[in-house]
């Protein structure tokens, strides 16, 4: 019963890499999706029903891709032992240089991926599995910021922290897909300004200088 259960295991990790793989081929090759689940199918070969004890739709396949790709980031992220020493800002600077360097080696794929994002004010359903991630990820990482002092605490608005570090990203991505620079070096530069620019934002520091001088000329106003 136990080597039946391998087998069958086996079987179906083979039948999910095999979609995926043949997924990635047909949207590199052909510069679109296929028609239809039926006829990806029909041109790999396999009954439809198969792609569906995997896969709901095309869009999960993409949020599979892309949580795999979260997945590299956290693994080499863990994997570092310098890591957990790292200042806040630090950990976003490597999260986001780590998160380039796993789409660099997959960039024509990516660059399909987002070609058809015209809004960013809206997430695409193939990346939200990734922000659920990359939430789940930066939540821990905020909180430790506020409790070492190098994020500001301004209720109500550092409640909003986390949705202006996804935008931040989404930023970078945007950026990084239209980049033709030699290395990416235009991208790294957008990726040091902007993470210092949203640290001069949430860390303490020039926002709280500016509310405390408002705070000052409100008090001198109504003395």
């Amino acid at each position: 019963m136990e080597t039946a259960k391998k087998t069958t295991r086996k079987s179906k990790g083979t039948g999910k890499d095999k979609i995926l793989k043949a997924y990635r081929q047909a949207l590199l090759q052909e510069g679109k999706l296929p028609p239809s689940v039926f006829a990806f199918c029909q041109s790999l070969g396999i009954p439809e029903d198969e792609f569906y004890e995997f896969f709901g739709s095309f869009d999960a396949i993409g949020k599979e891709i892309w949580h795999g790709y979260f997945q590299s980031v956290a693994g080499r992220l863990e994997a570092d032992s310098n890591y957990p020493a790292f200042m806040i800002r630090e950990k976003i600077l490597a999260f986001h240089f780590t998160l380039l360097d796993v789409l660099r080696s997959d960039r024509s794929f990516v660059l399909l991926s987002l070609k058809d994002w015209k809004n960013p004010a809206v997430t695409p359903s193939w990346l939200k599995s990734f922000k659920a991630d990359f939430d789940a990820w930066l939540t821990p990482v905020l909180n430790e910021g506020k409790s070492s002092g190098e994020i500001a605490i301004r209720p109500p608005i550092d409640k909003q922290y986390d949705n202006l570090l996804w935008l931040h990203l989404l930023f970078i991505l945007r950026f990084w897909s239209k980049d033709d620079s030699a290395g990416f070096e235009n991208t790294d530069a957008a990726v040091e300004k902007s993470v210092n620019l949203a640290f001069d934002l949430i860390g303490k520091g020039i926002v709280d200088n500016a509310i405390d001088f408002g705070k000052f000329l409100y008090q001198q106003a109504k003395s």
